[in-house]
């Protein structure tokens, strides 16, 4: 009887012992990702959206981008409300695959687990400082995964060119010549085929699209698209981020139907060891 006693309380004990050490492991993996401490401020977090307003570089022709009301006011109502209107593909914002022919999901319909994803960072300032019509080569994204490994599956890919420093200031940020054609940085078709090979699931760029500026076609755009990836334009504060060890969160509107929408890009940053 009393070995029996005996054994219960060591199995119990044992037992609290191993749920002690999972409930360690579990707030282990947790701080892994830095989450726990973002409410206090230990982990960094960078906003990679500009605030939207009625001001904004847009792309040549939409001449009617975004408008807000006032509706109620304390004053008068005792509380505050607005109405808006804006164009789908304005500001910081997100192209869904269904943006270009031969794409099918609407914004709505993306996976969730394709909005959250870590970022690769390529770096093309100085590329880019010297040539504004430069377009992402398949050799320069090899010369990436040569420093920091090969480009993860999964990955959100941003290209910061730098552009970001002409905003929101329209005409340098669109930087047209004398003929109407604009002129800014973007992605390759080879790149983008090779990032789609990686499994990357969405392009970004500080720039107004992920084509450089000249295109008419949006090669681009007609290649990753139809291939369920998305695209997150016009994103801020990208040389706040490292090239590799930042994870990032898209978060879009979810507008039922749409070709594309307002998105919050958050980069949660790697924590110092």
């Amino acid at each position: 009887m009393r070995r029996s006693v005996v054994v219960m309380l060591a199995t119990a004990a044992l037992g609290t012992v191993l749920v002690a050490g999972a409930q360690k492991q579990k707030a282990k993996s947790s701080s892994d990702y830095g989450l726990a401490g973002i409410p206090g401020g230990k982990t960094r977090v960078v906003d990679l959206s500009y605030a939207i307003n009625d001001k904004l570089p847009a792309w040549p022709g939409d001449a009617r981008t975004f408008e807000a009301k006032v509706n109620a006011t304390p004053e008068k109502d005792g509380y505050f409300t607005r109405s808006f209107w804006m164009l789908e593909h304005y500001g910081t914002h997100m192209d869904a695959p269904a943006h270009f022919p031969g794409g099918k999901e609407t914004l709505d319909q993306l996976p969730v687990q394709h909005l959250f994803g870590p970022a690769v960072v390529i770096d093309v300032r100085e590329e880019a400082a010297r040539d504004a019509d430069y377009r992402l080569t398949a050799v320069r994204v090899e010369k990436w995964e040569a420093l920091h490994g090969r480009v993860p599956s999964g990955a959100i890919v941003v290209l910061r060119t730098g552009w970001s420093a002409r905003w929101p200031d329209q005409s340098s940020y669109r930087n047209m010549d004398a003929q109407g054609v604009m002129h800014f940085p973007g992605y390759s078709v080879p790149a983008a085929r090779l990032l789609m090979s990686r499994g990357a699931v969405g392009l970004g760029i500080d720039t107004l699209s992920i084509d450089y500026g000249p295109s008419k076609e949006f090669e681009v755009h007609r290649v990753d698209l139809p291939a369920g990836l998305y695209n997150l334009e016009n994103l801020a504060h990208t040389d706040q981020l490292p090239e590799a060890g930042a994870f990032l969160i898209a978060a879009p509107i979810k507008l039922e139907g749409g070709s594309g929408g307002a998105v919050r890009v958050f980069a949660i940053l790697p924590q110092p060891r």
